[in-house]
């Protein structure tokens, strides 16, 4: 995702950046170099993003055990 830099030296973080690392407005942000010489950027608590696994636990519903699964497709009762 591409930005563009204002004569202030400012930027916009694209929306799903913001969402994925849970930034609001009056988030503090900290900006670091990796070895590679690319910019990270970090919420300044250090707390870190849920993974997509942890934010789709709980969303569905129990599945039915094998043996519930057999017993619909036989039809018992």
């Amino acid at each position: 995702m591409a930005t563009t830099v204002t004569s202030k030296g400012q930027v916009t973080i694209p929306k799903p950046i913001r969402d994925r690392l849970g930034i609001e407005p009056g988030t503090a942000v900290d900006f670091r170099m990796d070895a590679g010489g690319n910019v990270v950027l970090l919420k300044a608590d250090g707390s870190r993003p849920r993974s997509r696994f942890e934010a789709a636990r709980g969303v569905l519903a129990p599945s039915p055990s094998t043996d519930e699964i057999m017993a619909l497709l036989r039809g018992d009762d």
